[in-house]
């Protein structure tokens, strides 16, 4: 584990520097806010529900924007992860937003394309690629960022343009203060965090130290139910590591029974639960409770407390804190975090189909 505290292990490994935008999730969230803010809306009216089409880290941005405004917004949010469009999605009270990274995502483009057929109102999200494309074709709102990285590290931009879409549709309040005191949160989590701080005094290096060699469950509840889905998503595209993640108060009426068989597996098995000061209560008590039934049988737990004092900022410190922990476990498993080679060839394989 002192390794990470050898900034040369660092240029050796990531080879495509994934940390630099890590580092810049600060910034890249704060501006999508203030982008989404003054792209063009055309002629989108407020819809009576919405649909977030999008896979892998072009919808995990959803994921988190749709369970932040929760409790806010008067409307239904659904985050698809498939091919076409449920049944009740037509006509223009249904928005349909396209949300993919390079534009090219197969089973975006199938929703974004039934969203087409049904006169659905339509938003893309993307760079460019065929979404892009299709949006100009048919004069459809296309709001195009730039980012140079992987979808994983664009998580910020889609999170950030989706809220301003979400204000400006009239279905929340203005988020200005919420954005810049969760980018102040995330600039001082840093300061504890980052590389340059050493071992004994970065919790998310020790946390990396403990995953080494275990396999992994991240837990979390509300706010953060869809940041253990980001953790678990960093910890294997990013260390390519597996992982799992669970909800609270779910996890308790099926999985807390499953941990008898393969007996031989269990010394292998942690749980991480995240935590906010916003969980509900009875959710706070049930991860204390879940966390201790779980060590009582011999599995591993360990926790994190996200950091800030509102809704936001905790649930960015807490996406932050993964990031930086899946970078670090990389750098033990002696691996580029940047390449995800198993899934290329998955794509080629299917475009040859």
């Amino acid at each position: 584990m002192n390794s990470l505290d050898d900034p040369t292990v660092y240029s050796a490994l990531d080879q495509h520097n994934m940390l630099s935008h890590i580092e810049a999730l600060p910034s890249q969230l704060l501006n999508a806010w203030q982008s989404g803010l003054g792209l063009s809306l055309d002629s989108i009216h407020t819809p009576e529900k919405i649909i977030i089409a999008g896979m892998g880290g072009s919808a995990i941005g959803a994921d988190l924007a749709a369970e932040f405004v929760h409790d806010t917004c008067p409307i239904p949010i659904i985050v698809q992860r498939d091919y076409g469009l449920p049944a009740w999605a037509k006509g223009t009270e249904t928005l349909v937003i396209a949300s993919s990274h390079s534009g090219n995502t197969e089973e975006t483009i199938s929703a974004y394309e039934e969203a087409l057929r049904r006169d659905c109102q339509t938003i893309v999200i993307a760079r460019g690629g065929k979404l892009g494309s299709l949006a100009e074709s048919e004069k459809k709102t296309w709001w195009k960022f730039e980012h140079s990285g992987q979808p994983r590290s664009a998580v910020g931009w889609t999170f950030g343009l989706l809220i301003a879409l979400f204000h400006r549709l009239g279905l929340i309040g203005d988020a200005d203060k919420d954005f810049h005191a969760t980018y102040s949160s995330m600039i001082e989590q840093k300061k504890s965090i980052s590389t340059d701080i050493p071992l004994h005094k970065n919790p998310a290096k020790r946390q990396a130290g403990q995953l080494m060699g275990r396999w992994v469950c991240v837990v979390g509840s509300g706010i953060l139910s869809p940041v253990s889905r980001r953790w678990k998503g960093q910890i294997s595209e990013v260390a390519k590591a597996w992982g799992q993640f669970e909800f609270l108060p779910e996890i308790d009426h099926n999985t807390l029974a499953g941990t008898m068989y393969p007996a031989e597996l269990m010394n292998k098995l942690v749980v991480l639960f995240l935590r906010a000061d916003s969980d509900h209560k009875r959710n706070s008590l049930r991860s204390e409770l879940t966390r201790q039934e779980f060590s009582q049988q011999g599995i591993g737990t360990d926790m994190y407390h996200a950091k800030g004092k509102t809704a936001m900022e905790q649930v960015w410190t807490a996406v932050q804190f993964g990031d930086y922990m899946s970078y670090y476990l990389a750098m033990l498993y002696g691996v580029d975090p940047t390449p995800i080679t198993a899934m290329d060839n998955l794509k080629i394989a299917l475009s040859q189909e």
